[in-house]
């Protein structure tokens, strides 16, 4: 029994000395990487890399001038020298899971597999890991691996007493999309017996389906169906991803479409096979929502937008830092509509509290649940404008949101083209020129706006203006101040 424990046991550490090797290695990799979350996910790993005395398999080493923590781990793993069983010890856990969190965060395919070993070797010491199998199942899911993903999230919920994190939502999406996948699977295989012959591994799902296509395309759809049903088969069953399987079938579906025509009694059938299909391919996609109308959310076009503000005084509070000091909360107030921009930060004695306007890139994530009279939501593309909306907005957070005659003012409605804007215009300057464009304010002013040569207020985890990809203010400063009717430190005001 004793030998089996350490066996186990230093199975346990070549987990975590793999881990740390690995976290070594990507950190290497993000040295002078601009992206803010690259570069908060290098910080974490310098901590973990820098941690000192938290493994009590460190503690043991004995050698003159030891190194410490995880460095002294990664040099013991080089060595091979033989560890003591031993656990992760809480420090070296919070560090470790720091890493999985902010690595997950990044999105990129290899940060999602650095989070994905780290996540393993907290599983490996702590199976009971609550945060571990969370970040685990999240993983998993961001790299398409559903029905993993799906026994990691109710591993995860069996474990904790309170869904504090929001993940039911997600956990019913995967058990729906994977249920109807399945039933789609069973009905494809009663109606074509011959595909269990090929889908039990012994040629590559790719050169079944490359066959069986190359003979539908001849025309031998008998001989075609066993191979595309079986090489389906053969993928589930391979633990293919969700996105490879979802490109067969996709593919296959297209190729029944025309077998109605050719056997009408099949077609209550084929109904059934298509709706299935139809149902998890949406869920994939978009997921469900709890509340589609978002509150009784209004949609806005540009004349109704047009209506809401005229006659009313206007303000557009700036992100910048020179509005620290000003102590213009009060008068930001007294206008009858306060304007902000993405992730604003309120200040009650220098910014003002009132926000009946915000307009935000459908990119940025913050402040889209600040209770708004209007949200302006802004983006060049409208298949990424629609997506971000859909899965963004809060219902009941504001009254009325921008239509997409409001989605990109300064291209779409101005036409104001790359040869006289040459950067992506901000979401500040959008808002601001439409105002000027509609004509209907008496009162039209720009406060604190100083381009960020004084920094930038802004709130926690917003990205830093300097690091905005896309994004630069000279041509905005020049049109602004180019229609500026008056201007002094903190106010410019264009009527």
């Amino acid at each position: 029994m004793t030998r089996v424990r350490n066996s186990w046991a230093r199975a346990r550490r070549k987990e975590l000395d793999d881990c740390l090797r690995a976290c070594a290695v990507h950190s290497g990799k993000l040295v002078g990487d601009l992206d803010r979350r690259r570069t908060e996910l290098a910080e974490r790993l310098g901590s973990l890399l820098a941690a000192g005395g938290v493994s009590p398999a460190v503690r043991t080493v004995r050698a003159p001038a030891p190194a410490r923590g995880a460095i002294a781990l990664l040099k013991r793993a080089v060595k091979g020298a033989e560890a003591p069983p031993a656990e992760i010890d809480d420090a070296l856990l919070d560090a470790l899971l720091a890493v999985a969190e902010k690595a997950l965060e990044c999105g990129d395919e290899e940060e999602l597999k650095l989070a994905l070993v780290v996540s393993d070797a907290v599983l490996a010491e702590r199976r009971k890991s609550r945060a571990g199998w969370r970040l685990r199942a999240q993983t998993l899911d961001a790299l398409d691996r559903d029905v993993e993903a799906l026994e990691a999230y109710e591993q995860y919920l069996w474990l904790t007493d309170s869904d504090k994190f929001g993940l039911g939502p997600r956990i019913g999406v995967l058990r729906t999309v994977t249920g109807r996948e399945r039933e789609l699977l069973d009905l494809l295989k009663g109606q074509v017996p011959r595909a269990q012959e090929f889908a039990g591994g012994r040629r590559p799902a790719t050169e079944l389906w490359a066959e069986g296509l190359a003979l539908h395309a001849a025309g031998d759809r008998p001989r075609a169906e066993p191979l595309l049903v079986g090489a389906l088969l053969a993928l589930a069953a391979g633990g293919a991803t969700a996105g490879d399987r979802q490109d067969l079938l996709s593919q296959y579906m297209d190729l029944r479409t025309g077998t109605a025509d050719d056997d009408p009694a099949a077609l209550p059938l084929l109904t059934k096979e298509f709706a299935l299909y139809a149902e998890q391919r949406r869920l994939r996609m978009r997921g469900p929502l709890a509340d589609p109308t978002f509150g009784g959310v209004r949609w806005l076009s540009l004349g109704e937008f047009r209506n809401q503000i005229a006659g009313k005084s206007v303000c557009l509070i700036s992100n910048s830092g020179r509005l620290g000091g000003s102590s213009m909360g009060s008068e930001i107030d007294a206008y009858d509509l306060v304007v902000r921009a993405d992730s604003y930060r309120i200040d009650a004695e220098h910014t003002g509290i009132r926000t009946d306007i915000h307009a935000t890139g459908h990119k940025h994530g913050l402040n889209w649940d600040k209770p708004v009279m209007t949200r302006i939501v802004l983006g060049g593309n409208s298949n990424d404008w629609k997506y971000s909306l859909r899965n963004r907005l809060v219902p009941g957070a504001q009254q009325c949101v921008g239509d997409e005659s409001l989605r990109w003012p300064v291209r779409n409605v101005g036409k104001i083209g790359a040869d006289r804007l040459s950067s992506a215009p901000t979401s500040g300057f959008n808002v601001l020129w439409l105002l000027d464009f509609l004509d209907v304010s008496p009162t039209l002013d720009l406060i604190g706006s100083d381009y960020y040569e004084s920094g930038a207020s802004q709130a926690a985890g917003a990205l830093k203006p300097d690091l905005t990809p896309g994004f630069a203010f000279a041509d905005e400063k020049e049109w602004v101040l180019g229609r500026a009717r008056s201007a002094t430190g903190t106010r410019i005001s264009l009527r």
